[in-house]
């Protein structure tokens, strides 16, 4: 089965549909959602709609940092100024359902030879960013699977063990099958949907085959325009706006 993974989509709906009807596209069979469904944008119900039908249907959905601080504010508190304000807008916007939802997701799922996490399985409850070699070997060394697909950093990257046992990181092209077998360890950080950083707006998310063991990233052109006003027409840090403009 070809399985889309998607990770912080930060409540921004416009690349949440462009990224699903891409990977409807690429005949992708299920939905992993890998932390932090809201934060940051203007449309946390309607993308939290989105994801429960799809955990109705058996996607994997696991708790991101942001996810955890809507409801508990001690999470936020280590969080920058927009990120809080955002957080505490996006309080005042679920009902109890959806706060039910959020509360309910797990830190890590497995399933058969597959990790998911938001941050690292090093020490998922601390929301670690995996930006470097030894905090991959890290997140690697937890769990005992050949794969392991998180987000948390908002740039796309693949880590794969060398022949020394070291994880090497590897920048993905977008569109380009990557032989993944599971010889090896892989740590797949599949970058953002709702805000990326790499200095492109295009959404990113990537497919998993877990029949071929192949890992695709896609870059997703959507409507950032329509998603920056949004944020500002409800009142969000300016920032927050121009980051989707310009994908840092």
């Amino acid at each position: 089965m070809r399985l889309a993974l998607l990770a912080d989509v930060h409540a921004n709906l416009e690349a949440l549909l462009a990224v699903m009807a891409h990977a409807a596209e690429q005949r992708a069979g299920g939905y992993a959602f890998l932390g932090d469904l809201v934060g940051y944008g203007a449309d946390p119900e309607a993308v939290l709609e989105r994801v429960q039908e799809e955990a109705g249907r058996g996607a994997v959905v696991v708790q991101g940092n942001h996810d955890a601080a809507v409801l508990d504010p001690t999470v936020a508190a280590g969080m920058n100024g927009a990120a809080v304000e955002a957080i505490a807008w996006t309080r005042t916007r679920l009902d109890a359902r959806q706060r039910a939802f959020l509360a309910s997701l797990p830190l890590v799922v497995r399933r058969g030879q597959v990790t998911f996490v938001h941050g690292s399985a090093e020490s998922p409850e601390q929301f670690l960013y995996v930006t470097e070699p030894v905090r991959a070997a890290r997140c690697l060394a937890a769990v005992e699977t050949p794969w392991v697909f998180a987000g948390h950093v908002h740039e796309p990257v693949l880590y794969y063990t060398a022949a020394a046992g070291r994880p090497l990181p590897f920048r993905p092209v977008p569109g380009v099958a990557i032989p993944v077998p599971a010889r090896r360890r892989w740590l797949g950080i599949a970058g953002s949907v709702g805000q990326p950083r790499d200095g492109r707006p295009a959404a990113s998310y990537a497919v998993f085959d877990d029949e071929r063991h192949t890992l695709t990233y896609h870059r997703v052109a959507y409507d950032w325009p329509s998603a920056a006003a949004k944020v500002r027409e409800a009142g969000l840090p300016e920032r927050l706006a121009a980051r989707l403009e310009h994908g840092d």
